[in-house]
């Protein structure tokens, strides 16, 4: 494998980078490139900012892990540059190679088809309140995207406003509520029991104010793939064998790893001490979220391929 040499521009580039990251305060540098190049020289050029390398090639993947260099792996398919680095924040986030609350610095090809020629200064909090809709899409789920939508941003509401001026944790499990509920028992007498279909969807404000009031409870909220509450206060048991997530999350997050990889249900945790909430599928978090300020914003954007 040939490695590409950097040119005078993109040392220069990735020169005021470090410095920038000096003034800032920022820990990662995230360079996203399709050139496989010197990537340990690129770490030592940034000195104590930790590099990241984002990119959808095979190669600079090989160099990357050769020089012992963090790495995200990319969909590799044609996609404008904001959606690369919006897919290579997330991913990054998903790997807690970077925090969600921090600021970090992006170098990659902006108007070049290869060589870096732009830098970004990026507050991931407030990247994270524009989520897309590509990046749920991109989950290997048959939950509707909608579903996903409204109980992700309900997840998000439990985890920033709490319930009668105290924090809450729980869980939602979204599609696949047969299986969920196989391998999950009851808790407390289920609050949605007897309610007609029309009477226990998300989509209604009023069930959504319950949700906020039962959230309290212990166990998780069983939601089918088309929005109907199934079930609360479900105590989920599925085993969590050759599971592995980060240090310090909590019996909730292994609940959730577990029954995700069990049932191939989309678990959402909301954790009670900080707010957080996480997406797990396939036994992996792929997703985290913290709490802001304002409320999250989701919206819609058409993309192109880059121009030949």
């Amino acid at each position: 494998m040939k490695r590409t040499e950097l040119t005078l521009g993109e040392t220069s580039l990735l020169d005021a980078a470090e410095k920038l990251a000096r003034q800032l305060n920022v820990d990662v540098v995230l360079v996203l490139t399709d050139r496989p190049c010197d990537f340990r020289k690129i770490a030592q050029e940034l000195k104590k900012v930790r590099l990241v390398v984002a990119s959808g090639s095979d190669d600079v993947q090989q160099a990357a892990t050769e020089d012992e260099i963090d790495f995200v792996p990319l969909i590799n398919e044609p996609q404008t540059r904001q959606v690369q680095l919006s897919q290579s924040l997330l991913e990054a986030i998903a790997d807690d190679l970077m925090q969600t609350g921090s600021r970090i610095i992006a170098v990659y090809p902006g108007y070049e088809r290869e060589n870096l020629d732009s830098l970004s200064v990026i507050n991931l909090s407030e990247h994270l309140a524009k989520l897309t809709t590509r990046d749920l899409q991109r989950l290997e789920t048959q939950v509707p995207l909608e579903t996903l939508r409204r109980v992700v941003d309900l997840a998000v509401e439990i985890g920033r406003e709490g319930r009668e001026g105290s924090s809450v944790g729980t869980i939602f499990t979204v599609g696949h509520h047969r299986k969920v509920l196989e391998m999950s028992h009851e808790q407390v007498h289920d609050p949605f029991k007897g309610y007609n279909k029309s009477e226990r969807s998300i989509r209604s404000a009023r069930v959504r104010e319950s949700i906020k009031e039962l959230s309290q409870i212990d166990g998780a909220f069983v939601i089918a793939s088309d929005g109907t509450v199934v079930s609360a206060g479900r105590i989920l048991d599925g085993r969590a064998d050759n599971l592995t997530l980060s240090k310090g999350l909590g019996a909730r997050h292994w609940a959730c790893a577990a029954i995700s990889k069990a049932t191939k249900t989309i678990a959402i945790s909301v954790s009670q001490s900080t707010g957080t909430v996480r997406l797990f599928h396939d036994g992996h978090v792929v997703l985290r979220i913290e709490p802001m300020d304002q409320a999250m914003k989701w919206q819609d954007i058409d993309t192109e391929p880059p121009s030949e």
